[in-house]
């Protein structure tokens, strides 16, 4: 057992609609508790000494759900990027925005552009969300800012690749964790999560606290990593 935190925790935020479906609420009532909580962990997650946290809320395949409930999320997307935007300045906290731009409107794209800006200085730590994102999307576009260099095939290592995903200098996730009970990665993270060790939470999203970040690290702490070794 050892007592060093995870450098980078990556959430991938699951169960909201369940947890809305089962106190019978509607599904945005879901997602806004959802969104609440999600303030809870990543301050519980930074002042545990987490230098980055990541958290997987919009997928490029979201768009497959109904348009009232993409079109609510949004709204929320917009909240935290607005009006919302003094949780990360008030805790000194950097956020970066991971995922394409493509598909998104003009007003979105243009608040993630600003919130970045008004973050970029946060040294409490850096919360990455991963918004309109795709692990298989992230390494693809990855390569073709490759092909676009010039570099040539034989210079083309791991190293390489990983310079040219999105915010390059977020580092691999030591630890994923995921809510609802369900145990896959979903396209998430999935060049940084080469070694991440895993956790799976039986309970839903909305219902996380400050308590379970206390007992994820302890959990990780317990672990050995070998790192293929």
């Amino acid at each position: 057992m050892n007592d060093v935190a995870p450098r980078h925790i990556g959430y991938i935020i699951d169960g909201n609609r369940r947890w809305a479906k089962s106190h019978g609420l509607p599904t945005y009532e879901g997602h806004l508790a959802g969104y609440n909580a999600i303030k809870d962990v990543a301050l519980a997650t930074l002042e545990a000494g987490v230098k980055y946290m990541s958290a997987y809320v919009f997928s490029t395949e979201n768009w497959k759900r109904s348009e009232d409930e993409v079109n609510r999320l949004m709204s929320l997307i917009m909240k935290l990027f607005s009006s919302d935007i003094h949780f990360f300045t008030d805790n000194d906290v950097k956020l970066v925005v991971l995922g394409t731009r493509e598909g998104l409107d003009d007003k979105i794209v243009a608040a993630i552009e600003e919130a970045e800006a008004l973050t970029a200085d946060g040294s409490s730590g850096t919360f990455a969300l991963c918004f309109n994102y795709g692990g298989h999307l992230e390494i693809a576009e990855a390569c073709k800012k490759i092909v676009q260099s010039g570099i040539r095939p034989e210079d083309i290592t791991p190293d390489v690749v990983a310079e040219n995903l999105y915010s390059p200098e977020l580092p691999p996730c030591d630890l994923i964790v995921r809510t609802s009970g369900e145990q896959r990665l979903s396209n998430f993270m999935l060049w940084r999560a080469a070694y991440s060790e895993l956790i799976f939470l039986k309970k839903n999203w909305p219902e996380m606290t400050k308590e379970d970040v206390s007992d994820i690290i302890k959990e990780y702490q317990q672990r050995h990593r070998r790192f293929g070794g």
